[in-house]
């Protein structure tokens, strides 16, 4: 079985810093790591290995040092890693980013594709049934258990607000999973070793037969014109009294503000 991971290298979100005037990331000095919801996707792949044989890939989008997220990646015990990096790959939004991955994906052949549900820096979740539409193939989201699996059909809990919905899928298919799937092993000293001596391979838009303006910013029909932090208003009001006139104080101040 072909196993394909998809992850994302994200800033550390307790270290996200913007600059005042141009409104953008600081991502100097900031570090980097694999996206949480994607180190489910590894694990979740590494699981249908060891159950059903096979190999798994993870392939990453990035500048150069996003090859220490797949490094991790080989650390936990993945067979091989691809990094897809091309400056025009540069300013992607989530078409062309999944255009990218896909034509990767496709290059390399498949069985199953994993994606973390979304990314936390910029929790589109658009990402990977994007992916699954450029491969043309079926996804099912959300994926908190699998069930079952054979070489022709998938059997899966997707969770869902009021429960979950139990789905049969044919093969191939693209999931993405949340973070009750599993609990992500921690990588091994001979993991680690692997990893350091690891050949990471490398495609450009040309390896990948895509052309130059259908990919990066010139491939994006949508643009972040600017990043900026949410205003911090600093008036704050503690209630006071019985739990019935806290309420009472509450819905009055509601109607001038015209909450309700």
């Amino acid at each position: 079985m072909r196993i394909i991971v998809c992850v994302k290298q994200v800033p550390d979100t307790a270290e996200v810093k913007i600059n005042p005037e141009t409104n953008t990331l600081i991502r100097e000095g900031v570090s980097s790591i694999i996206n949480p919801y994607d180190m489910h996707a590894i694990e979740a792949g590494l699981q249908l290995k060891e159950k059903k044989g096979g190999t798994v890939t993870v392939i990453t989008m990035g500048p150069p040092q996003a090859e220490e997220a797949l490094r991790e990646a080989i650390s936990m015990g993945v067979d091989e890693a691809v990094l897809l990096t091309d400056r025009a790959f540069a300013g992607a939004d989530t078409l062309a980013t999944s255009r990218t991955l896909a034509g990767a994906i496709r290059k390399l052949g498949f069985d199953i594709v994993i994606c973390g549900k979304q990314a936390i820096d910029g929790d589109t979740a658009q990402v990977g049934p994007e992916v699954a539409e450029f491969l043309g193939i079926p996804h099912v989201a959300y994926v908190k258990k699998i069930e079952e699996i054979t070489e022709e059909k998938i059997v899966l809990y997707r969770m869902m607000e009021e429960g979950y919905d139990v789905v049969e899928a044919p093969l191939p298919l693209l999931i993405t999973v949340v973070k009750e799937l599993n609990v992500p092993r921690l990588p091994s000293l001979k993991g680690k070793m692997r990893a350091k001596k690891a050949e990471i391979k490398r495609f450009t838009h040309k390896d990948i037969g895509i052309e130059e303006d259908r990919v990066g910013l010139r491939g994006s029909p949508t643009q972040v014109k600017n990043i900026f932090a949410p205003e911090r208003k600093k008036e704050r009001k503690i209630l006071q009294g019985s739990p019935e006139e806290q309420v009472e104080w509450l819905i009055e101040e509601l109607k001038k503000l015209k909450c309700i």
